[in-house]
């Protein structure tokens, strides 16, 4: 049974930054994918990055050059690193993991940013 937890998500003023984490424990082995997700107030979820056990790296546009997402292979987890937020990146932060096509999505956290 694999399990995912998101941590890190908070209020802050725009320009700032804040940092997610993302820890998938259970029966982990082999290739796989993590990434992080978000779905604002009345829109749909969308991807906002991922990354696979290669180290390759998927970012939604709008978020280049701003957000950053790394992880750490031994402990499974994932950081995503977010600056310069702007109020559209309001949202709650889902990480997922996917193994063999299987999805598992963790609670998600919230992120406000003030403008």
């Amino acid at each position: 049974q694999v399990q995912v937890v998101e941590s890190g998500g908070g209020l802050v003023q725009a320009g700032g930054s804040l940092r997610l984490s993302c820890a998938a424990t259970g029966s982990i082995s082999g290739f796989n994918i993590m990434g992080w997700y978000r779905q604002g107030p009345g829109k749909q979820r969308e991807l906002v990055a991922v990354i696979d056990t290669h180290g390759d790296t998927k970012y939604k546009n709008s978020v280049k050059g701003r957000f950053t997402i790394s992880r750490d292979h031994a402990k499974n987890t994932v950081y995503l690193q977010m600056n310069s937020l702007k109020p559209e990146d309001t949202a709650v932060y889902s990480c997922n993991i996917i193994i063999l096509g299987i999805k598992t999505w963790g609670q998600g956290t919230q992120v406000t940013v003030l403008s």
